[in-house]
């Protein structure tokens, strides 16, 4: 047992699969435990390497399990799946997590704080009542277009009350049945809405507290989602050498397909977190639009009109996209204020 070099965990709900190597990775133990047995198994241990997949209650026990005085290593599951060898099963997967783990090259993902997962599951909440939302005010033009009724897309439309006084003056068209269906979607809607409101204000006091947050605030295209979005996905900003390569963690970047000395780009990988790429997509929608009622455009500004110009806008969005994490990189690696 003094001899265990790496320990591969194969994480689930109640059942754990250990697997166990030394320096020349040759199996020590390959064993099956419990969830409760897992904290003191490991405490028993030598110190070593604690390798698992990054999955739901990873992090959690990656924090719980570095306590112990261990060297917990989170891998990408993609990178694993090479190392399993033969048909899947949880054994083989504990063993793959391990020899993945040997590896140097192996990328690893950044273990997160419980701060940051509670920032998460915040913007995770706030991002399904978005879409419920967006889902129910579509619902409620594509039953009035059925009799005939155009609403203008859009949330004003439905929180300035317009919808309402359209259903009293046609009540007799659409009959009292339709109509109280109607006022339910409308009552859903508001109650959707004011709980995303809600969201906004804690997001706002995130904000307001942390200086970090403050200062990407200047950035065009950065509001209170986006500050608080990347801070909470990027962790420690000097895990990535260089702006390029956190945009290139969020799949901001173009695909490449070279060989033979052949350089060949394509379309935007769309790798890492969806969510951040979104938000910072919309952040440099807005930034554009910005820009171009501006008199006297900084240089960014010029750049992204004349790039906009050039390729189109939804490019030249995704490109200042791309420039607004670099930015935000820079900003919280050196602490320095934006300069336009």
């Amino acid at each position: 047992m003094n001899n265990i070099s790496i320990v591969g965990i194969d994480l689930a709900k109640h059942v754990f699969q250990l697997h166990a190597v030394d320096d020349s990775g040759h199996k020590v133990f390959s064993k099956k435990i419990k969830r409760d047995q897992l904290s003191t198994m490991m405490a028993n241990l030598p110190s070593c390497i604690v390798a698992m997949e990054a999955c739901g209650s990873a992090h959690y026990w990656a924090r719980e399990i570095r306590q112990l005085g261990h060297d917990a290593q989170l891998l990408p599951p993609q990178a694993v799946k090479p190392f399993i060898q033969g048909h899947k099963n949880d054994a083989r997967d504990a063993a793959g997590i391990a020899e993945a783990a040997a590896r140097p090259a192996t990328r690893r993902v950044t273990v997160k704080t419980p701060e940051q997962q509670s920032l998460q599951a915040l913007h995770r909440v706030r991002s399904r009542l978005v879409r419920a939302r967006t889902a129910v005010g579509n619902e409620l033009r594509g039953l009035l277009n059925e009799f005939g009724i155009i609403v203008v897309q859009g949330h004003r439309v439905i929180r300035q009350g317009d919808i309402r006084r359209l259903l009293d003056e046609c009540h007799e068209q659409l009959g009292a049945a339709l109509c109280d269906v109607m006022h339910d979607l409308l009552g859903e809607w508001q109650a959707l809405d004011t709980r995303i409101a809600e969201y906004d204000k804690r997001l706002v006091a995130y904000v307001q507290a942390t200086p970090c947050m403050k200062q990407l605030m200047s950035v065009p295209g950065i509001g209170p989602v986006n500050a608080t979005l990347l801070v909470s996905h990027m962790g420690d900003p000097t895990r990535f050498p260089n702006g390029r390569q956190f945009s290139a963690s969020i799949g901001l970047v173009p695909r490449q397909y070279s060989s033979g000395g052949k350089n060949v780009l394509k379309s935007i990988t769309k790798r890492g977190n969806s969510e951040v790429r979104r938000q910072l997509v919309h952040g440099a929608r807005a930034a554009l639009r910005q820009f171009q009622r501006q008199e006297h455009p900084d240089r960014l500004a010029q750049w992204i009109i004349r790039l906009a110009a050039r390729v189109g806008q939804r490019k030249a969005i995704v490109a200042l996209a791309n420039k607004m994490a670099r930015i935000c990189w820079s900003i919280l690696a050196y602490q320095r204020p934006y300069q336009a």
